[in-house]
């Protein structure tokens, strides 16, 4: 990929800002919020508001914004000759969206950013006797809806592309997570499960040769715009 698409690329419009659509329901939510009390309690809405805190289902729009941004602001660092990003994508026909959408030299990667607290680790059941489950946990608590929700998103991606030797990996990448000082990262059901640095590093590296033959290069440019009007901005 040129120079000059590389830079066409990363001027492109169509590309919102990391965690743009999580902060705009925040704001509403806040605003509806103190529009209602306000009217309900003219005298002394402001007191009130000033007291009391949002409720934590508009507060974890907010926390999810920022955990959003900061690996938006991570993966932005990267973007040149053979990568490219694109942040906060609708997913046609939902309310929903995709947070970080990587396009590089080794093949495309759905990124899940969440802004949790705690260690995440893999709770592995079964074995010999019985099937075996993998279980996500953060900080003890079961977070496995969260890779059926990613693995669902490489679906619509894989499905948008319709290019079957292109890899679509999932990733869930945990901001404010606590882990080990060394190692931590792990994979569960193909999705890989990590932090920011470590996410940049996954991202960046070269694509791997599997078996006697080498692998396609994969058409950045190419493969980006697909993927920008399969998946127009939130």
């Amino acid at each position: 990929m040129s120079t000059g698409e590389v830079a066409a690329i990363g001027d492109d419009k169509s590309s919102g800002p990391a965690g743009g659509s999580a902060r705009r329901e925040f704001e509403r939510r806040r605003d509806a919020r103190e529009q209602r009390v306000r009217e309900r309690f003219p005298r002394i809405g402001g007191f009130l508001l000033a007291v009391t805190d949002e409720p934590q289902s508009t507060k974890a729009w907010d926390t999810g914004a920022a955990g959003e941004q900061v690996v938006g602001a991570r993966l932005d660092g990267l973007t040149g000759d053979g990568l490219t990003v694109l942040h906060d994508r609708r997913i046609p026909g939902t309310r929903a969206n995709i947070d970080h959408i990587v396009v590089s030299r080794a093949g495309v990667f759905v990124v899940d950013a969440k802004k949790y607290k705690g260690q995440p680790g893999l709770r592995v059941e079964g074995g010999l006797f019985r099937p075996r489950t993998e279980t996500l946990v953060v900080g003890g608590r079961n977070c496995s809806k969260l890779v059926d929700s990613v693995l669902k998103q490489v679906e619509l991606v894989r499905a948008a592309l319709d290019d079957p030797a292109l890899p679509v990996t999932a990733v869930l990448c945990f901001v404010a997570a606590e882990w080990p000082l060394f190692g931590g990262s792990f994979t569960t059901r193909g999705v890989h499960v990590l932090w920011p640095k470590r996410l940049a590093q996954v991202v960046a590296a070269e694509p791997t040769t599997r078996g006697p033959e080498t692998p396609a290069p994969i058409d950045v440019a190419s493969v980006h715009a697909r993927v920008a009007r399969a998946f127009p901005p939130a």
